[in-house]
């Protein structure tokens, strides 16, 4: 099992930027692709990113195409996700979580706490 533990989130206005952080541990990510996801009370939470870690393959939402970017620094074990342009119906709490590679979004799992991050107009 893996920890994993987001931070970065804070309060920008409608057009900043932050870089969000999932930190893992307890494991070797070689094995997974990691997710990140976003939660907005009410909805169902869904997936904006993705970064399979051994190999070049990445994913990002249409949603978030073009202003966010996934990705990893080896040596820290963490997997980004830099958000640019930010608008406001991009505020939720973000969460990362890891799948096996070729598993189904269903099989994501090792949540973290998340984040929460907000866009005032």
């Amino acid at each position: 099992q893996v920890q994993l533990a987001e931070s970065g989130g804070g309060l920008v206005q409608a057009g900043g930027s932050l870089r969000l952080s999932c930190a893992a541990s307890g494991g070797t990510l070689s094995y997974f692709v990691v997710g990140w996801f976003r939660q907005v009370p009410g909805k169902d939470r869904e997936i904006v990113a993705a970064l399979t870690w051994s190999g070049p393959s990445t994913y990002v939402a249409d949603s978030f195409k073009g202003r966010f970017t996934i990705s990893k620094d080896n040596a820290r074990n963490t997997v980004y996700l830099q958000m640019y342009s930010l608008k406001p119906e991009d505020t939720g709490v973000y969460y990362c979580a890891v799948k096996p590679r070729g598993g189904t979004t269903n099989e994501y799992r090792d949540w973290g706490q998340g984040t929460q991050v907000t866009v005032s107009p």
